[in-house]
């Protein structure tokens, strides 16, 4: 079966606060203004997730709810997965090996290396940084989720708020 999967780094968060716990910081400015940015390139390209899955961390939270309200994904329905906090491919992986299969479309929201990591694994696209609010869609043939490791995708997308993009239909 053809499913999708896109890896959406965290928006820029705020470094202002020194004692601020790192998972509690929120985003700034610009991560406010580059999330739902990137919340219409995604609308424009008919991003229809079945699932949203976001790191615990405030930052992370706050962009996939703000990408899901953009695209009309009901904010109810995004699951907070622990084990994506500060995660390597093989725990993002691992969380994306519990979903089950009638979600053909998940968004992950996480962090860096390891949403970076993970899309040049499953690609060989040889990506070296995704950006802040940076988003790959990777298309794959799975039958579950399961599969994914050792599954070659294909980079459909790579989009960032910096960069000059006009979606293709």
């Amino acid at each position: 079966m053809r499913c999708q999967l896109t890896l959406l780094r965290h928006a820029k968060s705020a470094w202002d606060d020194a004692t601020r716990k790192d998972r509690d910081r929120p985003l700034n400015e610009r991560g406010e203004r580059d999330a739902p940015l990137m919340a219409q390139r995604l609308r424009a390209r008919n991003a229809r997730p079945t699932l949203i899955i976001t790191s615990p961390a405030v930052r992370a939270r706050r962009t996939a709810q703000i990408i899901a309200r953009e695209i009309g994904y009901p904010a109810e329905f995004l699951q907070r997965e622990e084990d994506l906090y500060l995660a390597s491919p093989d725990q993002i992986i691992a969380v994306l090996a519990r979903q089950e299969s009638s979600f053909r479309d998940i968004v992950v929201c996480g962090h860096n290396p390891g949403i970076t990591d993970l899309a040049n694994r499953l690609t060989g696209a040889g990506i070296d940084n995704i950006p802040t609010t940076g988003v790959v869609v990777i298309g794959l043939n799975l039958a579950r989720w399961s599969d994914l490791d050792g599954t070659e995708g294909k980079l459909l997308w790579f989009d960032y708020p910096r960069r000059n993009s006009t979606p293709e239909p």
